[in-house]
């Protein structure tokens, strides 16, 4: 029986931990929180944060495993590089995992590879930002450099705006660090989904379109996504294209990947986010719909160094969504309601993560996130009327 590490027991990485041990794995978790819901799933339990890479390598050492996985988790990712490359047991470059968790090194990589990117620059404190925000042409976006899920991201127009966005960003930062970028005007959806290399090919890409609030929070918080991708089948080959070309200049070797990609005016591709791990928001589950492909089979056996060269290209049958479960009001939560015939007809799954009497703040970027909802729809046209009309079909009820 073969030991697997996986790092974290949230809600959200509960898939990975079931599958491992479906597959018939010895499987231990750790993380900083033992009341996390995944850890009941574990054969073991370890209260270690995934973010300390000695002290995950000194418990991956101690228990001999024999793989280790940072699931739908960016800061885990590093971690899982550094203890796979010292250990020497399957995984991928540690600074090159290192690289794609923080945005700043990731956009000077990409400009000096020759990829399209934004002008960027990563700053430590507020006063160069400031002597150096006229340099890039608004608008521009401050952001975090390590964090995800639109969480201290600010959108700005002028140098007055910036104080405030660059307090916010730092907030959210686990090294305190902040990249300031243009901002790029996309053509149509932005582009988001997963992917998997074996041995360094690309061998699977799944693409959805994101969707973005549009009412009582920021424009570009993101919301979930829906299957098919609008995407041409040209553009799609250009897309996988430049992944395999960043994919190729990393040195990645069999792993998983969650992607987002701006088209912008000129159908240039812009590479946002290669994240060296699944998807978040449930999306590997939602692509298992969308194609019949399980991602996280997939992620468990490179893990453990088996054979993944049977996973090929499929396309999407169907119309498929991920939707935050959210709230435009603090309180209480009470339960959601659903519309019973979009309860009956479309929905798949339900994922919530709080129960009666939990505080509920209203929703401004993934913190405030109750959970995910999967459903399905006949075609692209009720698809877009569902997620254009969330409201109609489910609401959290907030006493």
């Amino acid at each position: 029986m073969k030991k697997l590490l996986m790092l974290g027991g949230s809600m959200q990485q509960i898939p990975a931990i079931k599958k491992a041990k479906a597959c018939g794995h010895y499987v231990i978790t750790c993380d900083y929180l033992p009341d996390n819901p995944g850890h009941k799933f574990a054969d073991e339990y370890y209260n270690v944060s995934t973010t300390d890479k000695e002290a995950v390598l000194a418990l991956a050492q101690k228990l001999n495993i024999d793989g280790i996985v940072a699931y739908a988790s960016d800061p885990a990712a590093p971690t899982a590089a550094y203890v796979s490359e010292r250990m020497n047991i399957p995984g991928n470059p540690y600074e090159s995992v290192a690289l794609l968790t923080e945005k700043d090194k990731f956009r000077d990589f990409l400009a000096k590879n020759g990829f399209n990117t934004p002008k960027a620059k990563g700053y430590t404190d507020y006063d160069t930002a400031l002597a150096e925000i006229g340099f890039f042409k608004f608008p521009v976006m401050v952001k975090p450099v390590d964090s995800s899920g639109s969480k201290g991201v600010v959108k700005i127009y002028s140098a007055e705006e910036l104080k405030s966005a660059y307090d916010e960003a730092i907030g959210y930062s686990r090294s305190k660090r902040v990249v300031i970028e243009e901002f790029i005007e996309k053509k149509g959806y932005q582009v988001s989904g997963d992917g998997f290399s074996v041995d360094g090919e690309l061998v699977f890409t799944s693409y959805g379109n994101e969707l973005y609030s549009s009412k009582g929070t920021r424009e570009y918080v993101a919301l979930g996504e829906f299957w098919p991708s609008a995407l041409s089948n040209e553009m799609k080959s250009k897309v996988d294209a430049e992944l395999q070309r960043l994919i190729t200049a990393l040195g990645m070797r069999t792993s998983a990947y969650n992607i987002e990609v701006i088209i912008d005016k000129n159908d240039e591709v812009y590479i946002l986010e290669l994240g060296p791990r699944n998807g978040g928001s449930y999306i590997p589950q939602l692509i298992e719909y969308a194609t019949g492909v399980d991602l996280v089979e997939y992620t468990v056996k490179a893990a453990l160094g088996e054979d993944c060269s049977d996973l090929k290209m499929k396309p999407t049958v169907g119309c498929f969504s991920n939707y935050m479960i959210y709230s435009t009001l603090s309180g209480k939560y009470d339960g959601i309601w659903f519309d019973e015939d979009f309860k009956k007809n479309n929905l798949l799954d339900v994922y919530c993560t709080y129960s009666n009497g939990d505080e509920v703040t209203a929703y401004k970027n993934t913190s405030h996130s109750l959970g995910t909802i999967l459903f399905k729809a006949d075609s692209i046209e009720e698809m877009k009327e569902i997620t254009d009309n969330i409201e109609k079909y489910y609401r959290v009820v907030v006493k």
